[in-house]
């Protein structure tokens, strides 16, 4: 669509010229044809070098512009990015587009339902109650047990497991907010990919990504009652034990191995090889690779057990 019909859509008005835009991606990762935004004058940097032609920014960010581009000046660039992404939200479903594809010796139950546009591979196996969404991509030999959902646009790799009451692709948690404190949705228009040999446990949910793609590592294994945010990368051979959350856009590096009841806050990223002790709650980053954690606050495992034992002393 048009900037234009962008700005009008959000009562502003735009400063350059009017151009195409057929879609929204994070600043750092716009093309020249996405639109993106500035929040905050520590991204003043990030600006200048965008390859976006097309903004929404704050006042005090019109230096860092880059030129022979275009803007909308936002009182508040959070909630005029929210509301733009509702434009660019696909339908839920495209019953327009051709049947989806099936391919050879697999096997759909027929009390699941493949939307069209989907893309099945060779020997996958889809249970009753599956519901697979509009082009989705299932690859070869994997495996979709009974009530799992997977929504729109999402793809799965091969030889993977999806086990019953997982959901791969619900929205991400995400809103804006006005001054008398109303929610305001952030539409979540990327998806989730599930690289090759994964194994996901039985009620977990793996969010869509807001822009881009929310990740699972090939040869990545997940308990039951897996919580994966919206833009998360989880890298390849991890291990999650159950009932663990990992917060919006935190990355973790190859062969980290997280224990039961684990938490991640957001925009975090771990070194690979850390392993993770049950109820650990990580709120920074990790630089190091192979360390092994525990507690909260988080600390090296062998200074959690030297305080715990202190603790028990202190009721002797």
């Amino acid at each position: 669509m048009l900037f234009s019909e962008i700005a009008k859509y959000l009562s502003s008005e735009i400063v350059g010229d009017d151009l195409e835009v057929n879609s929204m991606n994070e600043l750092e990762l716009a093309s020249s044809s996405q639109l993106t935004f500035a929040v905050h004058k520590k991204y003043a940097s990030q600006l200048s070098s965008s390859k976006s032609k097309a903004f929404l920014i704050v006042e005090s960010l019109i230096e860092s512009i880059p030129e022979n581009t275009s803007y909308i000046i936002c009182d508040d660039v959070s909630l005029s990015m929210a509301y733009a992404t509702k434009i660019f939200a696909p339908k839920p479903i495209e019953p327009q587009l051709d049947p989806a594809e099936i391919g050879n010796d697999s096997y759909v139950d027929s009390m699941a339902k493949v939307e069209n546009g989907a893309v099945i591979g060779s020997n996958v196996t889809i249970m009753a109650g599956a519901y697979v969404g509009t082009k989705v991509v299932i690859k070869d030999n994997t495996t979709i047990h009974p009530n799992v959902t997977i929504y729109r646009d999402c793809l799965i790799g091969s030889d993977c497991i999806i086990h019953s009451g997982t959901v791969i692709g619900a929205d991400g948690f995400g809103f804006s907010h006005t001054k008398d404190g109303e929610h305001v949705k952030i539409y979540q228009n990327g998806n989730v990919i599930i690289e090759d040999d994964v194994e996901i446990g039985a009620n977990c949910a793996i969010d869509r990504a807001v822009f881009n793609s929310t990740v699972v590592g090939k040869g990545t294994k997940l308990d039951n009652f897996i919580h994966i945010a919206h833009n998360c990368d989880i890298g390849e051979y991890c291990i999650f034990v159950a009932q663990t959350g990992v917060g919006g856009s935190t990355k973790l590096g190859r062969n980290c191995v997280v224990s039961g009841q684990c938490a991640f806050t957001d925009h975090l990223d771990i070194a690979p090889f850390s392993t993770f002790t049950a109820r650990s709650g990580i709120t920074k980053s990790i630089k190091e690779s192979g360390g092994v954690y525990s507690g909260y606050p988080l600390m090296d495992h062998r200074e959690w057990r030297r305080l715990q034992i202190k603790i028990a002393n202190l009721s002797k």
